[in-house]
């Protein structure tokens, strides 16, 4: 095999054979996978969760991760927050022409590790070549099947006096995404990408009182708790000194005149909960690496409905509205 990726790699032919035998079969084998067909067919359930999603980063690599863990983890933790359990995906890659072989190794291995970590598996996928200058190197599309093991989550279910969660530090991806774009990645700040399925595993054996779970990926922590209450009868109110944020990032934010609240994050999750099971669902989220920082930030009240407020330190009230633009393009 040539060191980069030809349009030949895309013809359907020999070479495009060659591709998926030799560098991506072995590394996501499964029987499933292993048949090659147009699709697969595998065992199931009475009701699934179905999630898709498109990956088009930038930098291909940043500090804690790539574009393969990105694909992987995105789409197995949009299954986790429909409460489901994530059994299997698809995984179309779009490549650019003259894109390195050695880097489609690094991401395929990257997709291949997380996987098995969030016992899933790839059973089927397609591979197209773009030419050069038509692909900004490569494109990733994933969707995802889970069996609902957890129905009930919505947003609707949320009362008044539910305890607002956060499963760790907020604004770590799309701020070392964003350092690394711009060459002035420094210190210590790394993305959080990673798979939540053993976070949430353990927050629903502990609790059955959970409302409604999201990941606060792109628009980041309040653009994803304003979706939770827009048009309702019911608010949030944050505490901001309870907001987890790293002092590395906040400077970072500082310096590129971004909002921590408004970054993405990429493993972390947001939980809103019946404030009885709040000590338990904590106690079982730090017993996790990813939910080892997860702490109480706010609550559900009935003042100023449909709307997100923080308190700030100084004692006064702000109110946190949606994203309207992109604060940080290609983030995932």
């Amino acid at each position: 095999m040539e060191d980069i990726i030809t349009l030949d790699y895309g013809s359907g032919g020999k070479k495009s054979s060659r591709l998926i035998e030799k560098l991506i079969l072995p590394r996501l084998f499964n029987p499933a996978l292993g048949a090659l067909g147009d699709g697969a067919i595998v065992e199931g359930g009475e009701r699934l969760a179905f999630s898709t999603d498109s990956f088009v980063v930038d930098p291909l690599f940043f500090p804690g991760g790539d574009i393969g863990k990105l694909a992987v983890c995105g789409t197995v933790n949009d299954l986790c927050m429909c409460g489901a359990e994530p059994r299997y995906l698809s995984c179309s890659l779009i490549i650019e022409e003259g894109f390195s072989l050695a880097s489609l190794e690094k991401i395929i291995d990257s997709m291949a590790a997380q996987c098995e970590k969030a016992r899933v598996q790839v059973i089927t996928g397609d591979t197209k070549v773009v030419e050069k200058g038509r692909g900004d190197g490569i494109y990733i599309n994933t969707a995802g099947i889970g069996f609902m093991k957890y129905p009930g989550l919505s947003p609707k279910n949320i009362r008044e006096g539910d305890s607002v969660i956060v499963s760790g530090s907020v604004g770590d991806h799309g701020t070392a995404v964003m350092l690394s774009r711009s060459g002035m990645m420094q210190g210590d700040i790394s993305s959080d990408c990673a798979s939540l399925r053993e976070l949430t595993e353990r927050m629903f054996l502990v609790s059955g009182k959970i409302r409604a779970l999201r990941d606060p990926t792109r628009g980041g922590l309040a653009t994803t708790l304003n979706e939770f209450i827009e048009g309702g009868e019911l608010g949030i109110e944050l505490e901001e000194e309870l907001i987890p944020v790293r002092p590395q990032v906040r400077a970072a934010c500082e310096m590129l005149g971004l909002d921590p609240l408004y970054c993405a994050n990429e493993g972390k999750l947001l939980a809103v909960a019946a404030p009885e099971d709040t000590e338990k669902l904590l106690e079982a989220m730090r017993q996790t690496p990813e939910g080892k920082d997860a702490v109480l930030i706010g609550r559900v009240t009935r003042e100023h409905p449909g709307t997100l407020t923080i308190k700030t330190a100084l004692g006064g009230r702000r109110i946190l509205q949606k994203l309207t633009g992109a604060q940080l393009p290609r983030i995932c």
